[in-house]
């Protein structure tokens, strides 16, 4: 599936193929929630990174957070952010090269609704954040059991 994207300025404009469109995997991490969560965590999706093709690139600025857990490392995973106006675009690790994970809240695509949800890292969740996790759902402490092609595939939902 195409996604189109773009910060909210709209000084970055994206596109990009994903097999993996469906927004399901809720991240109430420290680093999701403080970058880019809207009510206490953040979605990512999962599309090909060869495919990713960026308008505005010159704005695009990017970080590696802190992992204070493991002595305050700096992670190998990096965040992509418009400069103009802080959106959170894409998250992008070199030890995975043929991955992307497009920030939902950038994607401009009618996204497909997912039939259910994993919640991760809710060891980490805020303490005001009440996740609305329902019957269907999927919720762990820390990692999920499978990863976000797997969930596609075990729900017969990836996209060509």
């Amino acid at each position: 599936m195409k996604l189109e994207g773009s910060c909210h300025c709209g000084t970055v404009n994206l596109t990009v193929e994903s097999p993996h469109p469906y927004p399901y995997m809720l991240c109430y991490c420290s680093i999701c929630r403080k970058t880019a969560g809207t009510g206490g965590y953040a979605i990512n999706l999962g599309a090909k990174a060869d495919t990713l093709s960026v308008e505005g690139e010159d704005t695009v600025r990017t970080f590696h957070a802190i992992l204070h857990d493991e002595g305050d490392k700096e992670s190998p995973g990096e965040r992509a952010f418009c400069s103009k106006c802080g959106t959170a675009l894409w998250a992008f690790d070199e030890r995975w090269r043929d991955l992307i994970h497009p920030h939902a809240s950038a994607i401009d695509t009618d996204l497909p609704t997912p039939p259910e949800r994993t919640h991760i890292m809710l060891a980490s969740k805020a303490s005001w954040v009440e996740p609305d996790i329902r019957e269907e759902d999927k919720a762990f402490d820390v990692y999920p059991d499978e990863s976000i092609a797997d969930w596609h595939r075990r729900l017969g939902l990836e996209q060509s």
